[in-house]
């Protein structure tokens, strides 16, 4: 085993942890609910929404997002158990903003990491909750989760940072101009549509993909003893690469990788008629530009020092991944 797949085993197995250890209890029935209410009534929310929280949160996953924490956390000197609560925080934050992408008013997938979307295993007013409680738990973990050893200046500054990467100006935004970008291409009021230029699907995927994999990054570096703002800076230039690389790669795999190993159905983007980097590039000069991407990433880390192999070989992971 190379030293890149022990620290990603290391890296996986730790988020999975720290993850799960963070989901709040569910009572089995009411009568277990009231007998336990005074220890945790926090805690204790409907068993049906937390049987789906668990089911999109637990059923595997690369967990790509948590790792940048973990790397870049380290690398800035902050130890791996006051980095759990934000590994654990995006990663509830990609969960939510999967459930809602698979909606029938979304992308309409039957199909996530190998198992039913939660919709279907549920129903769509669960999975809208469900989104809508990891949104707030994510919040609630920078916010008073104890294992994030931070000033309080600091919580708000993370916390600042992640709804900055999710909101308006991040994740949710750039849904937003991809569902715009979606409704135009069907409309029969608007024949013949062009598809988005190159710039504008760049900044669309910076916003959709690329901000949490960024906030990802710099929360992992925000976690640290002493902030560093320089690092941070690099590390956000980092991210910002990785993150439109990792979109690019995604957009080639909806062309050619089986929906078994996606673990999701593959042609999503052509049934959608989205543009994407295959429809405007095709499929070798997309590959050329997630490589630009990534290599671009590469140096930066390269700069940063001796003890960045981790993302170097991330960025190359993500460059040649196929799942």
């Amino acid at each position: 085993m190379s030293d890149f797949e022990a620290a990603w085993k290391l890296y996986r197995a730790r988020a999975e942890r720290a993850l799960a250890a963070r989901l709040p209890a569910v009572a089995a029935t009411d009568s277990a609910a009231s007998l336990s209410a005074a220890k945790a009534p926090l805690q204790l929310i409907p068993p049906r929404l937390g049987e789906a929280i668990r089911y999109v949160c637990l059923n595997g996953g690369k967990r790509f997002r948590a790792m940048l924490v973990y790397a870049c956390g380290e690398l800035a000197g902050a130890a791996l158990e006051q980095l759990d609560a934000a590994a654990a925080a995006v990663e509830m934050m990609h969960a939510y903003s999967l459930v809602h992408d698979d909606l029938p008013a979304m992308d309409d997938d039957d199909i996530r990491r190998g198992r039913k979307t939660c919709h279907i295993a549920y129903d769509q007013a669960t999975a809208i909750l469900t989104g809508d409680a990891l949104q707030a738990m994510a919040f609630e973990t920078l916010g008073v989760d104890s294992a994030l050893r931070v000033t309080p200046k600091r919580r708000v500054r993370m916390l600042a940072t992640l709804a900055d990467a999710v909101g308006a100006r991040g994740m949710v935004g750039g849904q937003a101009l991809d569902m715009e970008a979606v409704g135009a291409a069907r409309s029969p009021a608007q024949p013949g549509i062009e598809q988005l230029s190159l710039a504008q699907l760049s900044r669309m995927h910076r916003m959709k993909t690329g901000a949490l994999i960024r906030a990802a990054a710099c929360l992992g570096c925000l976690t640290a003893p002493r902030v560093d703002e320089k690092l941070l800076q690099a590390l956000a230039e980092y991210a910002t690469g990785l993150g439109l690389a990792f979109q690019i790669v995604d957009d080639i795999l909806d062309v050619e990788a089986s929906s078994e190993t996606l673990g999701k159905a593959g042609g999503v983007d052509r049934r959608m008629q989205k543009t994407t980097y295959v429809s405007l590039l095709g499929v070798a000069k997309a590959r050329e530009e997630a490589r630009r991407e990534c290599q671009n990433a590469r140096q930066i880390a390269v700069a940063l020092g001796d003890n960045t192999q981790f993302l170097q070989q991330l960025a190359h992971f993500v460059e040649k991944r196929n799942f």
